[in-house]
């Protein structure tokens, strides 16, 4: 898979190297406490370099995986990965995190968003990219809209946390909707 060229960043290909940079950020509660149920619990240094390892392997045809990097340097700032890919209804859902809680906020989220929506309608020709979030990640809800997707919908108190229920919301951008948006721009 190519790397993908934005003005900050690339998405880039994962490297053995980039385990320190997973591990800084993978048992961080203010990081994972806004990421899936995977995170529930402490992760180990195996269970970090398994996955890293599965996805150095790419053998996965329904998940695709990139690090978002500094465009000079290549250093690691975190990941953006399509997490199930249906071939035949052509949805992507992805996820993203940016392991370094220094730049987040800096727009960096949000150009990987937008690279990775060029990739998924532009290269592999799907016609939506989805998401899902926890109504508390303010900070991600306005990234997401920003880059075109619209809320879809939400499953009330579907998610627990730290002593209480939270809503998951579902979004989605359509092939159209990118298409008009990339119009708009240029």
């Amino acid at each position: 898979m190519p790397r993908i060229f934005g003005s900050n960043i690339m998405l880039r290909e994962y490297k053995i190297e980039d385990l320190p940079c997973l591990r800084a950020w993978v048992n961080d509660p203010e990081i994972v406490d806004n990421l899936s149920d995977i995170f529930l619990h402490a992760h180990s240094l195996n269970e970090t370099e398994r996955f890293l390892q599965m996805v150095l392997e790419g053998t996965s045809e329904t998940q695709k995986h990139f690090v978002i990097a500094d465009i000079q340097t290549e250093e690691y700032i975190g990941q953006i990965d399509i997490i199930k890919l249906d071939w035949k209804n052509r949805i992507a859902t992805m996820g993203i995190v940016i392991g370094k809680k220094h730049l987040l906020g800096k727009g960096l989220g949000a150009e990987a968003i937008k690279l990775l929506e060029s990739f998924v309608f532009d290269r592999l020709n799907l016609n939506k990219l989805e998401l899902s979030l926890r109504d508390y990640n303010k900070r991600a809800y306005k990234c997401y809209l920003k880059c075109g997707f619209v809320e879809e919908g939400r499953s009330r108190q579907a998610f627990y946390i730290n002593g209480h229920y939270t809503d998951v919301i579902f979004m989605g951008i359509l092939k159209e909707e990118y298409n008009k948006l990339r119009d708009l721009q240029k």
